[in-house]
């Protein structure tokens, strides 16, 4: 399963990226704001859901963790496909997301392709108590990247993100702060 790439952008579409990873390419379903941090020849990083279908495969991609989590959140709902929870997740923040549903604001769904009022009433119920407990990882993609690093050498992710707080602030580069992290899950 492809849950991260990273590599050189090669060409940007509309909707689109095709990212080379190591030689092969890779095309990626962005949604528009983050489409817009992409440039071709610049190098970019998404975490990625592969859809799986029986007449095609499809990768949809994410700056952050938190917007990974929101799209498969969304795809948990009967009727939301990936390019419904694409343009969905794209519509703010897991807190947005928590005050419209607290809030049942049909408003924040609306004007969403492909999503009607029954949906959008379908979507605020089924919603309704699945985003309370959301753990929010870091915001920006290093911290995200760090973090991915640990846990796939076998740490949790709350070891991964208390070993990389005691990191030094002074340590920027995300190969230097996971190398920090491991000394410090190495004394533990």
């Amino acid at each position: 399963m492809i849950s991260y790439l990273k590599g050189t952008v090669i060409l940007k579409g509309a909707g689109s990226i095709v990212i080379d990873a190591q030689g092969v390419g890779y095309k990626v379903f962005l949604a528009p704001q983050n489409l817009q941090d992409f440039e071709e020849g610049q190098g970019g990083a998404v975490f990625c859901f592969l859809y799986v279908k029986e007449d095609r495969m499809e990768l949809y991609g994410f700056k952050t963790q938190e917007q990974l989590k929101m799209f498969e959140v969304l795809n948990t709902i009967s009727g939301v496909g990936p390019k419904a929870g694409l343009a969905l997740s794209s519509l703010g923040s897991i807190e947005d997301f928590q005050k419209a549903i607290k809030e049942r604001n049909e408003q924040f769904f609306a004007g969403t392709k492909g999503i009607g009022k029954k949906k959008i009433q379908k979507i605020i119920v089924e919603l309704t108590g699945k985003l309370d407990d959301f753990a929010l990882p870091g915001k920006d993609l290093e911290a995200d990247e760090a973090v991915y690093a640990l846990v796939r050498l076998g740490f949790s992710a709350n070891e991964a993100r208390s070993a990389l707080q005691e990191v030094p602030p002074q340590v920027k580069d995300v190969q230097q702060r996971i190398k920090e992290a491991l000394k410090l899950l190495g004394k533990r």
